[in-house]
């Protein structure tokens, strides 16, 4: 398979020529979401070609009871699987008696697909031979509105290029869906009901479990040549299926057209006895603004988006094309406007991994909806998190913690646990840490401490508690230890002392108790509420800085680097570029027995805390950490290339930078890892924006001020982002020559520009 099919744009992803084999990967690529629903790139009409069918409603999800052959205390019961919801956008199209399937044509040309990132939507254009002879041109547009973010709306065009010919057109409704991932082959839904009126036809039906009640909905309208054609049409319906048929006899080199709207009304919006009702009113509102209205509004909903988000690459379409992508997909993933939501790691894209929230969305995504949206998006992203505290709680208390310490899950939809792999939801305990970072990291750089008395602390003091418990003294080390974890890099599992896992244990507890001292000073009213709630004691606090205070942390005196764990170097330390290409990607090709024994990294954990805690170490000890640890890390991981991107950039090692900007960027455009066909890579891709804002463009904040180190790579002429920081708005452009400043707004801001203050005037430029 070609792996670099799509065309560079700085706009649009392209796809032109029809090949099977490409298929499920632009299935994943082209996907359309608006944070209330999403789907894969599936075609509108049949295809019994190789597929993976996928529609997705966000929040709604079904607990698949896990697939092991034994059981551990604590272990989780369920699975949560990101559910396929019944699917809207089937168009059958029979012409002259034969159904239209670009796999059983006799030929299939000029075929294009865009997804048109600027203003939103996707087109698909194609020129077919049918067996029986008839070549037909089709062109379709499709898009999921963000102003109706219930509806979807597609065009659908077909005109007969060699004879007259009668064309049916039947829009369905098709609710007997199943996930490509189901472990039991469970049936995840209950069709309640299957009715229609007039043009409409709605799908009620309920999730097995876990009862989410949707109405799955549908409205079409057929015109030849653009002109409405009034005609009745014929409906069917079985226990799981509605379908209207629309028979016109279209003459050569005419148009026949479909507009279908559908989507969704779900009871986590809706009363569940009022969904059908629901359906009509938002069809209501679809067909009287009609298809090119709904378009038109779209574009002018996805330009606000890009006013703030957009990123601009000059001289380097395929970098400009990667960000613009990534980009996109976030903002198709999550809007921020719900704080039920969160960002599943591989968004409305596919089905793997399960679940909507991990720690990707603390240690990666909180920057980006901080900087490109108004910080009310992040403290959504918090809030979600002290809503699941207690669930939290009882997720450690399942473990044998007490006192109210907590173990966020790895993966979950509701606050439970629900990953079934043991050396990860168990021992994976690091993603504690990457929560109570982004409380100290939202704080920062919003200057908000509101969040903290009010939820925060709270959240602080039960990962605290966690620590403490989870750390045990060594008499041997005479050192606190933690044993039998797995860091960030899933390819050491069980070990001891994982360094990033040992010092961001450490960081929380002196941070918790830092902030318990800072709102007992600031805030005394929540102070007493929150110290009453958690029965917190002086006794209590001092045994955890026991532990922050004498953590160990494995380092080699001979390499003078610290060591991803204990026993590191035991390992047979041959670097990746003597590693066989042909072994790539080892996730692939290895036995996990292999994979263990090995020195290759799938993320570099101390890299990661590194990133995390620069202000921690010198720039010489980065460097030395760098150059033992990069050459063993495959970068299996989508979460890696983008911190290797940034430490690389302050490092002054701009072509590595580069090459890591681009590894991140076209993780899925460019497939490396061999795997977009089951979904796009989202949560990875708020770091491809970090690798431009805080890599090329060296943005931090510190001592409270925000400040900026730009670098440029060789290869771009230029670049150009904005930032929300604290409700002031800052566009930085950085050439060859000179970084240019503009503040939107009407009072001055003081930055640094490379370790020197100085001030941005509102509306005037400051070059340097």
């Amino acid at each position: 398979m070609n792996l670099d099919y799509i065309i560079p744009n700085n706009w649009s992803i392209i796809e032109e020529g029809f090949n099977p084999d490409q298929v499920k990967a632009s299935e994943s690529i082209f996907s359309l979401g608006n944070g209330a629903m999403g789907q894969r790139a599936n075609f509108e009409e049949h295809y019994s070609g190789p597929t993976f069918q996928g529609s997705y409603i966000a929040g709604v999800y079904y607990p698949d009871k896990t697939r092991v052959g034994w059981w551990k205390n604590g272990y989780p019961e369920y699975f949560a699987k990101v559910l396929n919801a019944p699917n809207w956008i089937g168009i059958n199209v029979i012409i002259n008696n034969e159904q239209l399937d670009l796999f059983a044509c006799n030929e299939v040309k000029n075929f294009r697909r865009e997804l048109n990132m600027q203003e939103g939507w996707l087109s698909r254009s194609f020129v077919a031979t049918l067996q029986n002879g008839i070549e037909v041109e089709v062109k379709t547009t499709r898009f999921l509105s963000l102003n109706l973010d219930e509806v979807g709306a597609i065009d659908f065009n077909i005109s007969p290029i060699n004879s007259d010919a009668e064309i049916i057109f039947e829009p369905y409704l098709d609710s007997g869906i199943t996930n490509e991932d189901t472990n039991w082959d469970d049936k995840f839904w209950d069709t309640l009901n299957v009715s229609h009126e007039n043009n409409q036809a709605f799908i009620q039906a309920k999730t097995m479990k876990t009862d989410f009640y949707t109405c799955t909905f549908m409205e079409s309208k057929v015109f030849i040549d653009d002109k409405s054609v009034v005609t009745e049409p014929n409906f069917s319906a079985d226990s799981n299926l509605a379908s209207f048929s629309y028979t016109y006899k279209v003459k050569q080199n005419e148009t026949y057209s479909i507009h279908k709207f559908g989507g969704y009304t779900v009871d986590r919006d809706h009363n569940k006895n009022e969904l059908v009702a629901a359906a009509k009113s938002t069809l209501g509102k679809a067909t009287t603004a009609g298809f090119s209205k709904l378009l038109e509004d779209q574009k002018q909903a996805w330009a606000q988006i890009w006013d703030m988000a957009d990123i601009t690459i000059e001289g380097d379409v395929k970098a400009q094309q990667g960000i613009r992508f990534n980009i996109f997909q976030l903002n198709q993933t999550y809007l921020g406007t719900d704080a039920t939501l969160n960002i599943g790691p591989k968004g409305f894209t596919g089905e793997k991994y399960g679940g909507s929230t991990y720690w990707d969305t603390e240690a990666y995504c909180i920057p980006f909806y901080m900087a490109t949206k108004d910080q009310e998006v992040a403290r959504n992203l918090l809030t979600y998190r002290y809503n699941h505290l207690e669930k939290a709680i009882e997720n450690a208390e399942k473990l044998g913690f007490s006192n109210g310490a907590a173990l966020y899950p790895m993966v979950t939809m509701n606050g439970e646990e629900c990953h079934n792999e043991w050396e990860i939801t168990f021992e994976e305990i690091h993603r504690n840490g990457a929560i109570a970072f982004a409380i100290y990291n939202y704080f920062r750089y919003t200057g908000d401490f509101s969040y903290i008395p009010e939820m925060g602390l709270e959240v602080l003091i039960a990962i605290s508690r966690f620590w403490h418990q989870r750390a045990n003294f060594s008499t041997q080390k005479n050192k606190y230890v933690i044993l039998g974890v797995t860091g960030p890099n899933e390819y050491e599992n069980n070990v001891n002392n994982n360094w990033y896992t040992n010092y961001i244990a450490k960081w929380c507890i002196d941070y918790t108790l830092e902030t318990i001292e800072k709102v007992k000073e600031g805030y005394n009213e929540e102070y007493k509420r929150i110290s009453g709630k958690t029965k917190i004691t002086h006794e209590e606090l001092d045994l955890w800085k026991k532990v922050a205070d004498h953590m160990y942390f494995p380092h080699s005196e001979e390499h003078d680097v610290y060591l991803q764990q204990d026993g590191f170097l035991d390992k047979e330390l041959i670097t990746v570029a003597d590693l066989d290409k042909a072994q790539r990607p080892i996730n692939q090709k290895w036995s996990w027995d292999r994979i263990l024994r090995s020195p290759y990294i799938k993320q570099a954990d101390i890299l990661q805390g590194f990133y995390f805690f620069e202000d921690h170490f010198s720039t010489e000890e980065l460097e030395r950490h760098f150059e033992f640890y990069e050459p063993f890390t495959v970068h299996e991981s989508s979460l890696s290339p983008c911190v290797h991107s940034i430490q690389a950039a302050k490092l002054d090692r701009m072509d590595q930078a580069y090459t890591f900007y681009l590894r991140t960027s076209r993780l899925d455009l460019d497939d490396y890892n061999h795997e977009v066909h089951e979904g796009l890579h989202i949560t990875s891709m708020a770091g491809t924006w970090m690798s431009i804002v805080e890599g090329f463009g060296g943005m931090r904040v510190k001592n409270d001020t925000l400040s900026f180190e730009p670098k440029i790579p060789q290869q771009w002429e230029g670049y150009s982002f904005k930032v929300n920081f604290r409700h002031q708005i800052i566009k930085v452009s950085v050439s060859q020559d000179e970084t240019r400043f503009e503040l939107e707004g009407d009072k001055d801001l003081e930055i640094f520009v490379n370790g020197k203050e100085t001030t941005i005037n509102p509306n005037k430029f400051l070059t340097v």
